[in-house]
């Protein structure tokens, strides 16, 4: 979590993890980094980080190291102050490892693979501890306990056996052939058949069914198999700190693989973007939460952070607040059978036992049958661009689109309850399309929803997405007066190397509040808004660039004259070699 100077100082608690995140980070770098790229890692504003480094100072954790421009480098008082376990290294370590013996096999070729195969050992693992943990709570409050898995299909049984010293007993852990045939032919079918036997979808018993149900083991080596378990069986993730450590270094495996791949989880959503909308949208303990496109639930995972410390406010939580954002919350939905594994194990790693995260395909649903029970307080989403459905999905829309975002925005517009917000990322294209579509869906927004903020993002805000985006925060329930915008210009050009940071959205943040004009932002009434086309095209009257979009008849025109100019230039040129 980001502190600006404005907020209020964060509890011990918070100033712990703060503390731990940045000792994992520099550790992960090595021991020693400079101090922007250090920042740049933890996407820390400079306050932030100035003040957690400081404290580490004093505390003799870190020193100051000898690099140009300043750096900083783990201290002696790391050693003495150092968890028992592990450390953010050795869970860096362990993930290169694992991707090592991954790239020996044939079947995972890519970070995709190498993703998922990661999560489904880690979540075996995580089971086991969770299992120690439940049993030990019903010892200590003198209650048996029935464990989840068979005794032969515990991690400590099939996976990691231990002796009397409790190392590994070689003598019982199968390996090669065995181990392979084990898992492919035991394992997971005993593991899949607890989607029907779970007592409803919101249990462990049913999300084990269900991402067993949806993965197989693409490890074809036994031996390679028993190599990447021992890697896992090394790690330990049973504190709330050393969750958090591990859950930093697998949003990074995710990035990779969403910025790689396409197919886990589309356009990979910037941390710092997503924070800045959860801030704006500000989601209350007590109302539900909602990403029908949640990909790798990264939109989840920051609303939970963001309410566990108490919102805007940092107010203290008690025991039935906690309850709440455990139960009774949060809700996803995704359509790729990777992403919702792997949404499944970020948001366990980030401290919610039992995701609702329910796999379908969310534009199958018919929007005339949603009712109130359906709805949702807050709805924060980057839904897939580009897509497109098949014909019978769009009978369900009353817009119909072959465009998947827009029929994910009209998705989004009725399972809002009346009050609810929203923020959602969209392609800029959006605001100013001349199609029937769009047209119709931009007057649905301005007459149905209070479209109270419009971000403009720029280019590179997505790593490798050649569209520009949006993001439109909304409330349902009354028509648009006023669309206040904001036009994003960190003053460089975004990338792989100069990737969004939380500093750039600050100010944004911070004018939004009381929809302020700036050079960079603007109001638009919503009665000089054009009745015909409701254009909404980003034009800063401020001085800022303004942002045109040319319609595919013009663009077809000027194709169609350059080649014209060119067929002419080629004809001169035979003419003169004639």
């Amino acid at each position: 979590m980001t502190f600006t100077a404005e907020s209020p100082q964060p509890d011990k608690n918070q100033q712990e993890d703060l503390q731990d995140e940045f000792l994992g980070a520099l550790a992960a770098l090595g021991g020693s980094a400079g101090n922007e790229g250090l920042r740049g890692v933890l996407e820390w504003e400079e306050a932030t980080y100035g003040a957690v480094k400081a404290e580490l100072l004093d505390r003799g954790l870190i020193v100051l190291g000898r690099g140009r421009g300043g750096s900083v480098s783990l201290g002696d008082g790391r050693s003495r102050a150092a968890k028992p376990a592990n450390s953010a290294s050795s869970f860096e370590q362990a993930f290169r490892g694992i991707d090592d013996c991954l790239r020996k096999e044939a079947g995972c070729g890519t970070e995709l693979d190498y993703t998922e195969q990661t999560s489904w050992l880690l979540f075996l693992k995580y089971l086991d501890g969770l299992e120690d943990d439940k049993a030990t709570v019903a010892a200590l409050e003198g209650h048996s306990y029935s464990p989840i898995l068979a005794e032969p299909y515990r991690w400590n049984s099939w996976a990691a056996p231990k002796n009397a010293s409790g190392q590994l007993d070689h003598n019982v852990a199968i390996t090669g052939d065995d181990l392979r045939e084990f898992v492919n032919q035991r394992l997971f079918p005993y593991l899949e058949q607890f989607k029907q036997r779970a007592s409803g979808p919101n249990t462990i018993e049913y999300k084990i069914g269900e991402i067993f149900g949806e993965i197989r083991n693409k490890i074809s080596s036994g031996y390679n198999l028993r190599e990447i378990i021992d890697v896992i069986d090394g790690l330990r993730f049973r504190s709330q700190g050393e969750k958090h450590e591990l859950s930093m270094l697998y949003e990074e495996k995710i990035k990779r693989m969403g910025n790689a791949g396409r197919n886990g989880g589309e356009y990979y959503t910037p941390r710092p973007l997503i924070r800045a909308i959860v801030g704006v949208v500000n989601p209350q303990i007590g109302e539900t939460v909602y990403d029908p496109a949640v990909g790798s639930a990264g939109f989840l995972c920051e609303a939970f952070e963001f309410m566990r410390q108490g919102g805007t406010g940092g107010r203290d939580l008690s025991t039935a607040d906690l309850e709440t954002l455990q139960t009774r919350t949060f809700t996803g939905k995704e359509k790729k059978s990777l992403a919702y594994v792997i949404a499944i194990m970020n948001m366990i790693l980030h401290g919610i036992e039992a995701p609702k995260i329910i796999h379908a395909n969310t534009l199958t649903e018919n929007l005339s049958d949603v009712q109130e029970r359906d709805r949702f307080d807050v709805i924060l989403a980057n839904p897939p661009f580009g897509g497109s459905e098949r014909k019978e999905v769009q009978q369900n829309f009353p817009i119909r689109s072959g465009e998947t975002a827009f029929l994910f925005l009209q998705h989004f517009i009725r399972l809002l309850r009346a009050g609810g917000r929203a923020g959602v990322v969209i392609k800029n294209t959006f605001l100013s399309n001349t199609d029937n579509a769009s047209v119709a869906l931009r007057q649905q927004l301005l007459e149905s929803c209070n479209l109270h903020t419009v971000l403009d993002c720029p280019g590179g805000t997505f790593q490798g997405a050649g569209v520009k985006t949006v993001v439109l925060f909304f409330e349902k329930g009354a028509p648009t007066h006023k669309v206040w915008f904001y036009q994003l210009d960190p003053g460089r050009n975004l990338g792989k190397t100069n990737p969004l940071n939380d500093a750039d959205l600050a100010e944004f943040v911070e004018l939004q509040k009381t929809f302020a004009d700036s050079a960079k932002s603007w109001s638009v009434a919503a009665d000089t808004i054009d009745p015909a086309s409701f254009d909404l095209s980003v034009k800063n009257p401020n001085g800022g660039e303004a942002v045109t979009h040319r319609s595919p008849q013009e663009i077809m025109a000027e194709i169609a004259s350059l080649d014209t100019e060119s067929a002419d230039v080629l004809a001169t040129i035979k003419g003169l070699l004639a």
